[in-house]
């Protein structure tokens, strides 16, 4: 559990690194005048909130963070389950209303799985259900639920 407590931690870096770039990014894009007037200021904040919303949606990443060792690189891939066999899993890419790609990922044995919320194995995960599959250097992390309305 303090396993993956430190790789959970490691992995909500990397999405808040995503997140602050989008938001630099955004800002910088913004162009080098700013302006302290109010209307400029609430601008600006839509745009770092319409950058953290895109970075929220991502299907697909890699990142590298920092360590106390050096760099890792942490990879995701998040889409809805097409299949399950064995160790590959079948994800879907995308939106509802458009497909980015479909990726088959395989698993290893020692993945920690969650089935919505719950602590489970590869095979319990189903098709149609929503997942994120999380790469870290000594880890690989499945979180899959069903969802709301499918």
């Amino acid at each position: 559990m303090k396993l993956l407590r430190k790789h959970l931690r490691l992995i909500a870096v990397a999405v808040t690194c995503v997140a602050v770039g989008a938001g630099i990014s955004a800002i910088a894009s913004a162009g080098a005048a700013t302006s302290s007037h109010p209307q400029a200021r609430k601008s600006q904040a839509a745009k770092r909130s319409q950058a953290l919303r895109a970075a929220r949606r991502a299907v697909t990443g890699t990142l590298v963070v920092p360590t106390k060792t050096g760099f890792a690189t942490v990879t995701f891939e998040r889409g809805k389950v097409q299949s399950v066999n064995g160790q590959q899993l079948t994800l879907v890419e995308g939106t509802p209303a458009r497909t980015y790609k479909t990726v088959t990922l395989t698993v290893p044995a020692n993945a920690k799985v969650r089935d919505n919320g719950k602590a489970s194995t590869l095979s319990n995960v189903t098709a149609g259900q929503r997942a994120i599959v999380l790469q870290a250097p000594k880890r690989t992390f499945v979180i899959a639920r069903t969802p709301r309305n499918p």
